[in-house]
């Protein structure tokens, strides 16, 4: 027996919508393991290679409606360092060195520069 048109259009359709929610359910698990990761190793949108929109506007040449500071501003210093030299600037998430150091017991104020 042969199938119509309209039929082999409706088991399409029905095939597209069980791959989606196949499709869906993959990606969560691999979203969730890419979060894993990303919460293990400390990872950040930079290290993934990743740009933001206001990165992407940049390099577009387009403004984006951010300021510049002034050469004198300090605020990319240092506020605190390890005895191997590492440094964090207090900004962003915590580098991997500052939270094993954390987790081993240490508290912030002992790297405080």
């Amino acid at each position: 027996m042969t199938k119509t048109y309209s039929q082999i259009m409706k088991q399409i359709d029905s095939l597209s919508r069980e791959a989606d929610k196949l499709k869906r359910k993959e990606v969560e698990g691999v979203i969730a393991r890419i979060k894993e990761a990303i919460d293990a190793y400390g990872l950040t949108a930079a290290d993934l290679g990743l740009k933001g929109a206001k990165a992407k506007a940049a390099a577009a040449g387009k403004p984006t409606g951010r300021r510049t500071r002034s050469k004198s501003a300090k605020s990319d210093a240092p506020k605190f360092r390890d005895e191997a030299g590492n440094i964090w600037v207090g900004r962003g998430p915590r580098p991997q060195w500052l939270r094993d150091a954390l987790a081993a017991g240490k508290q912030l104020q002992d790297f405080a520069v």
